[in-house]
């Protein structure tokens, strides 16, 4: 009697199964908990009442998603909520017919036999090493490289854009198209940071085999394949030199840090930066983005509604320079042999004196003296009458020209510094935030010196050595915060001695002002980096990694552009009011 009741009980579940199917996600999934004292909640939200708490390790099953939280059920039998970025999940495999490729970002990677640091070490990789991901377990990534396979910590891979072999459209069986591009590189993947193969010269005939994301995987002479960059292939048959029609426009970039774009979207991956001021000819626009050439040789795009346009100068700027003369502002005003200030001064003029411009050249007027002679005067000590261009005084960024700045990203290496709710490595970070400075500082003449620039671990009086051997006329300690109230948010900037006070309070100023972030004030704080320090210092925490949202916030491209920024204005300020 008691086996006939447990097979009609089986029965029973088989039906209602088949009736009333489960959702996918709750078909025997699990997960476990990535944090000890994981808080489980009443809804999917940090506004929502603790449930209970559970040690790292715990077992869950899953019931539902919701946008980044998950439902579970406890081994009590009890319901509730825990954040994603808190769980970690089943292994999952990468996509057969998709391709992941990954750079690394730490030195000395080491390479384990498992998902975890608990597995043994089966190798290591150096920085900026190629890899495949094979799989996915939590916070590891299973890899392919030269140097072996392997898992790997999934925070120090830079991925790529997903490789997916979509077949290339063809005609008669092939895609043959043409290199449109003066020299085009050949890559081993589709990604700018890629190892270069090989370089094809304009108009070579190469076959598509397959297109990702603006990428195409070529084959070329005898067999040879690679990744090329598509806009610079064209349909074979055409004649269209890359960059030959240019629009006739010049764009003057009206934002502090505007972003330059593989592709004209704003999903295109940023490639690089320019900043308010520069002009470069506009080549091609599309949909208000403009295609730019933002060094020698390299292109991308930016938004067009940053962009102050005007006629190209070619065509009208002599007619311009003819019909224009300039005033002198100032009595006994200096006019140089050369256009800069360390140039010998030939003659000076008094205020209310004009002269013909001839020609301009960077902020310089030249102009035509009296005897007949050329010679160049500053642009701000003058007023021009005609259509030549009004130069202003030079921008406060003159103002860091040869100043030696070392920057100090905090922690690295085995000092994680603080970690976010999210999971962030502060050592990671602070990396980020200075290598934008160090490229915004060292564009505008500053000599700048970087106490790390890879993920590796130095002592604190190492860092203040190097201050004190370069002799810096300022050191900037970067640094994110931690506090036990997650509600805390907001900047702060530190200094130990008064005579760091005016540096501290003038980056604190800057920063907080570009990153609208609440202001917490530049204050006194005993740390060592500071309080060792003989020269002008200051140590600014950007944010609090301790706060979800803020931490959102500090890891998104915007912020850190603006971060950047930021210090360098500050910078800039400090140095014009010494």
């Amino acid at each position: 009697m008691g086996r006939k009741l447990l097979l009609l009980a089986a029965c029973c579940i088989l039906l209602i199964g088949a009736v009333f199917p489960l959702k996918e996600y709750a078909a025997g999934q699990s997960v476990t908990a990535a944090v000890d004292g994981l808080n489980i909640r009443s809804g999917p939200g940090l506004s929502y009442g603790l449930v209970a708490t559970v040690k790292k390790g715990a077992v869950l099953t899953v019931l539902s998603e919701k946008d980044d939280w998950t439902e579970i059920m406890l081994s009590s039998g009890k319901k509730g909520w825990a954040a994603n970025w808190l769980l970690d999940k089943p292994t999952t495999a990468v996509n057969a017919t998709t391709t992941q490729t990954a750079v690394t970002t730490a030195d000395q990677l080491r390479i384990r036999k498992g998902p975890g640091t608990n597995f043994a070490i089966a190798g290591s990789l150096s920085m900026g090493a190629q890899v495949t991901i094979i799989e996915k377990s939590g916070l590891w990534s299973k890899i392919n490289s030269k140097s072996g396979s392997g898992w790997v910590s999934t925070e120090f891979l830079k991925e790529s854009a997903p490789v997916v072999q979509t077949p290339a459209a063809t005609k008669s069986g092939k895609n043959v198209q043409i290199v449109n591009a003066d020299i085009l590189n050949v890559r081993t993947s589709p990604s700018v940071t890629a190892e270069v193969t090989a370089k094809l010269k304009q108009g070579v005939e190469v076959t598509v085999l397959a297109e990702s994301n603006g990428w195409s995987q070529i084959s070329f002479s005898n067999g040879n394949k690679g990744w090329v960059t598509s806009e610079f292939l064209a349909a074979a048959g055409t004649s269209q030199p890359a960059e030959k029609n240019l629009t006739g426009i010049i764009g003057t970039v009206t934002a502090t840090a505007l972003s330059v774009r593989q592709t004209g979207s704003l999903d295109g991956k940023i490639i690089a930066t320019v900043e308010k001021g520069q002009t470069f000819s506009i080549l091609e626009e599309k949909n208000n983005w403009a295609k730019i050439e933002y060094e020698k040789g390299k292109l991308g795009w930016v938004a067009g509604w940053y962009l102050e346009k005007d006629a190209t100068e070619s065509s009208k700027t002599s007619q311009k320079v003819k019909e224009s003369t300039v005033t002198i502002l100032h009595d006994g005003s200096n006019i140089r042999q050369k256009p800069e200030q360390s140039a010998k001064v030939i003659a000076r003029a008094n205020k209310g004196s004009q002269f013909k411009v001839k020609k301009v050249s960077g902020s310089w007027y030249e102009i035509e003296l009296k005897n007949g002679n050329s010679g160049y005067i500053a642009g701000w000590i003058v007023q021009v009458t005609g259509n030549a261009p009004q130069i202003n005084k030079e921008s406060g960024y003159s103002y860091l020209k040869n100043k030696v700045i070392v920057i100090d990203p905090g922690h690295g290496g085995i000092d994680t510094g603080t970690i976010g709710i999210r999971g962030t490595y502060e050592k990671g970070l602070t990396l980020r935030t200075a290598d934008l400075l160090y490229s915004k500082l060292r564009s505008h003449g500053a000599k700048v010196v970087m106490t790390r620039d890879r993920d590796a671990y130095y002592s604190l009086p190492s860092r203040v050595s190097s201050a004190h051997i370069h002799g810096a006329d300022a050191f900037i300690s970067i640094h994110y915060d931690s506090i036990y109230d997650q509600t805390v948010r907001g900047m702060t900037t530190f200094y130990y001695h008064p005579y760091q006070k005016k540096l501290a309070e003038a980056v604190h100023t800057a920063t907080v002002n570009e990153t609208k972030s609440k202001n917490r004030g530049a204050r006194y704080g005993d740390y060592h980096v500071i309080r060792e320090n003989k020269r002008a210092a200051a140590l600014i925490e950007l944010g609090y990694l301790s706060n979800v949202s803020e931490e959102m916030g500090v890891l998104s491209s915007q912020f850190q552009e603006a971060a950047s920024t930021g210090i360098l204005n500050g910078l800039a300020r400090y140095f014009k009011e010494q």
